[in-house]
């Protein structure tokens, strides 16, 4: 209504009525939300659950900048947007909220307990039997550990370039100079030969191995304060699913697209002059960058899931049972 510009990409915004569509969205899913409260049947249940499946996935979408705002941030780079960002952080939060009340309904619906999803006597209003901790299943951490292998391609050709080599017809001095708007830590952590956005992956993939391992789960020794505590389930499970969404949906549809450019299917993208690299090249770039993002996040959402299933609490009363 204030004319205020809220980007969706870097160079795209929100239309107007976009914003005015999603903010009907939200009231309904609200309005949904409230209403699984008290046991529904038939068409009521039916109504509010097709609500829900479609409104949280259309919300979704406006979190799926969340990674790069990350990784400008930790560049130092400054904020480009503090409105963009709202809107991000608000669709992340709603986004997380639904799928919560989602998985609440459907387990009413069949039946079982809310909170834990099991079958069990006794109210609600018992004690949370919380598992201990463990590792991921070996089946698991290879799928993860084969998904992380895609962020090499892309991990070396930045750090070739950081380090002042050529890479697919790009010089060091030319991609220095393409990245020139960086921040003074940019330019530090460059000269050292360490590229931010490797660094940025690296925090992911240091988030991801803690889903897998005991230590996401009880605070290490080598923590102050919180040693031997235990993690709060949603502290990991939040960032890794909020961020795993929007790098695998960009990552796959890089990956996919970069094939059916090169086969002449979709248009490729036009080269850029000022970087010199060829369109086979730049091609190539877009691959790697593809099974960089598609993988961290494929990863991250392969492990919150294990690590989802591993420390969901159960009512006393279902626990005794089984």
């Amino acid at each position: 209504m204030t004319g205020t510009t809220v980007p969706w990409t870097r160079h795209t915004a929100y239309a107007p009525l976009a914003q005015w569509l999603l903010a009907g969205l939200a009231v309904i899913a609200g309005a949904a939300a409230q209403a699984t409260r008290r046991p529904l049947r038939g068409r009521g249940r039916r109504v509010v659950g097709g609500v829900l499946v479609v409104a949280t996935p259309v919300l979704a979408v406006g979190m799926l900048g969340l990674p790069a705002y990350f990784v400008t941030l930790v560049a130092g780079s400054g904020l480009e947007s503090a409105t963009g960002l709202a809107h991000e952080l608000l669709g992340a939060a709603l986004t997380a909220l639904l799928v919560l009340v989602g998985l609440a309904h459907r387990r009413r619906s069949a039946g079982a307990c809310a909170r834990c999803g099991l079958r069990h006597s006794g109210g609600y209003d018992v004690a949370l039997v919380r598992p201990g901790a463990s590792t991921a299943a070996r089946r698991t951490r290879r799928a993860v550990y084969l998904l992380m292998c895609g962020l090499l391609p892309w991990a070396v050709t930045k750090t070739v370039w950081t380090l002042g080599g050529d890479a697919f017809g790009i010089t060091a001095e030319e991609w220095r100079q393409s990245d020139s708007d960086g921040s003074k830590v940019v330019e530090a952590l460059a000269a050292v030969g360490i590229d931010v956005t490797v660094l940025a992956a690296g925090a992911g993939v240091f988030l991801l191995t803690g889903l897998l391992y005991p230590w996401g789960q009880v605070f290490p020794r080598w923590i102050p304060v919180l040693r031997g505590r235990r993690v709060p389930r949603l502290l990991p499970l939040l960032p890794a699913w909020s961020t795993g969404l929007g790098l695998s949906v960009y990552g796959v549809f890089l990956t996919v697209y970069a094939p059916l450019a090169a086969l002449g299917v979709v248009p490729a993208p036009e080269p850029d002059a000022d970087l010199g690299a060829s369109r086979s090249d730049t091609l190539w770039l877009v691959a790697f960058g593809g099974l960089a993002f598609g993988g961290l996040g494929l990863g991250l959402l392969t492990a919150a899931r294990s690590y989802a299933a591993r420390t969901r609490p159960v009512c006393a009363t279902a626990n005794v049972s089984a």
